[in-house]
């Protein structure tokens, strides 16, 4: 996990902002609380420390617990068909209608 470019200069002063998640809404204030920690320990010993933040900015960016979360939910309701405790036609719940936006 490297923030830091290897050759420091003037043009990657001004790009590094390309590679951050500052402009998405959803992410930036996880990635800022990240980035504080990590300057207040520095990368060796903030990864150890942080790595409570660092781990929620990695489940902001990638969403890899709700992707798990609704393989979980699509079995069980596939175990549930299965055994015929719930009908095919139960097994999503009604769409609401066009207009209720």
């Amino acid at each position: 996990m490297s923030l830091i470019p290897f050759f420091r200069n003037p043009i990657t002063d001004l790009t590094g902002s390309l590679v951050s998640r500052q402009h998405f809404e959803k992410c930036g204030e996880f990635e800022m609380r990240m980035l504080q920690c990590l300057e207040a320990y520095g990368m060796d010993r903030g990864k150890q420390k942080c790595a409570d933040l660092i781990e929620d900015f990695n489940e902001c960016q990638t969403k890899w617990k709700q992707v798990l979360r609704v393989d979980a939910m699509r079995i069980e309701r596939n175990r549930q068909v299965n055994q015929g405790e719930r009908s095919k036609d139960q097994m999503y719940a009604e769409a609401p209608t066009q207009d209720s936006f």
